[in-house]
């Protein structure tokens, strides 16, 4: 019997109950958004060009409260505090010249 399992050990809760996150960092002006992707061993994972200008303000580690929004656009956005958990780049595949950032949900 060929049965799919999942490979990754991790918990995924977090994974389908928000379709994109808004970051704004307080030394630009700007705000990004991204559609977050479950491609991350970790669950929650955003896709971002290598040469994006958001990419200077992410490290490892570091906490940003961010915007995440549902894909039930009846339920409002929500703030929470978000551990940036990995930083890995993609060399191969279709995402060839974007980071994939993995993000941590500390509080929600």
């Amino acid at each position: 019997m060929n049965q799919l399992y999942e490979k990754r050990a991790e918990k995924r809760e977090n994974v389908n109950q928000y379709f994109s996150v808004e970051i704004s960092v307080s030394s630009s002006a700007q705000i990004y958004q991204f559609k977050i992707w479950d491609i991350s061993s970790q669950g929650l994972c955003l896709v971002v060009r290598q040469d994006s200008h958001l990419m200077k303000y992410l490290d490892v580690g570091k906490i940003l409260n961010m915007k995440y929004y549902r894909p039930d656009t009846t339920v409002p956005a929500e703030f929470l505090k978000t551990q940036i958990a990995h930083i890995t780049k993609c060399d191969h595949g279709p995402f060839t010249g974007h980071f994939l950032v993995g993000l941590s949900i500390l509080d929600n």
